[in-house]
């Protein structure tokens, strides 16, 4: 196993998990070891999954301090994404599509809401393969209810066609999270996504993340921006897109959604970190759109 989790995968080919889903999965993991207790999420599946090596969090982008605010940011998401596509399920929704799912391992931690549901993990080929390899070697499997959905970006692939290759049924309503991705896409690529998951069926509810012009944050949170920004450009994955609130809700709006609100990460200190002692809090960079068909 080579850094950030690579694998030679059969046929030849080296895939591996990007960067960044790596990333996301050790700062999961180092909440739950560098942060005290109540745990916002508690995921070290992924970190299993990635098994990174024996220096995982002496990287210098897992330094307990340096990283408090986007390790808050990255569980506080999934938390409120994770709590959501609960409740729905609850009442009877009974699809899930993950876009950009990387090392999300919700099917894994939280298997009695994702036994109601059939879930769709949508990401590149090659890191899906990876991924499935290391389920089956780790002892999770595949349920039968956990779908891959292998889209190939560079050739063209319409992730809504490989979709509906999977089984989804565009008629039944469904939950759709696609966190962490919407800074990586054009502004075009982003409105269309919000065009296709807003033609889904009545009932049906996306959750986007997505970040705010480094303008609206305070200085301290501004200049740590510019330094991430500058890291995803050196990495050769730069932020492309960058949405005020009003403006992200107004696309949902245009692209039909019935409803679109606004997440804020004063909204979700409120919601998952009141009266901690380490005054640890998410960072105002990375919002949340929620918008409903």
């Amino acid at each position: 196993m080579e850094d950030e989790g690579r694998a030679v995968v059969e046929g030849g080919d080296v895939a591996a998990p990007d960067p960044t889903a790596v990333r996301v999965a050790l700062w999961r993991a180092l909440h739950v070891r560098a942060d005290p207790a109540p745990h916002v999420l508690v995921d070290e599946v992924g970190l299993r999954l990635a098994d990174p090596g024996p220096d995982r969090f002496a990287r210098p982008d897992m330094d307990p301090e340096r990283t408090r605010a986007p390790r808050a940011s990255i569980v506080a998401r999934a938390r409120y994404v994770e709590d959501l596509v609960a409740a729905e399920a609850e009442r009877g929704i009974g699809q899930y599509v993950v876009l950009g799912a990387g090392l999300d391992t919700f099917v894994q931690r939280r298997p009695e809401a994702a036994a109601r549901l059939r879930v769709f993990e949508v990401d590149r080929p090659g890191p899906q393969t990876w991924k499935r390899r290391r389920l089956e070697e780790l002892g999770y499997g595949v349920p039968e209810g956990l779908r891959f959905v292998p889209v190939d970006f560079e050739a063209g692939d319409s992730w809504w066609d490989r979709l509906a290759d999977a089984g989804f049924d565009a008629d039944r309503p469904a939950v759709v999270a696609s966190t962490g991705v919407s800074m990586y896409l054009t502004r075009r690529a982003v409105t269309d996504t919000l065009r296709r998951v807003a033609a889904l069926a009545p009932g049906s509810t996306l959750v986007m993340s997505f970040l705010v012009p480094s303008a609206l944050l305070p200085p301290r949170e501004r200049e740590q921006q510019r330094a991430i920004q500058a890291a995803a450009r050196a990495s050769g994955t730069p932020f492309l897109s960058f949405f005020e609130p009003r403006e992200m809700t107004g696309l949902a709006r245009a692209a039909g959604f019935r409803q679109a609100r606004h997440v804020s990460a004063d909204d979700l200190a409120r919601r998952f970190f009141t009266g901690r002692p380490d005054g640890l809090r998410p960072s105002g960079a990375e919002r949340l759109l929620v918008a409903s068909v």
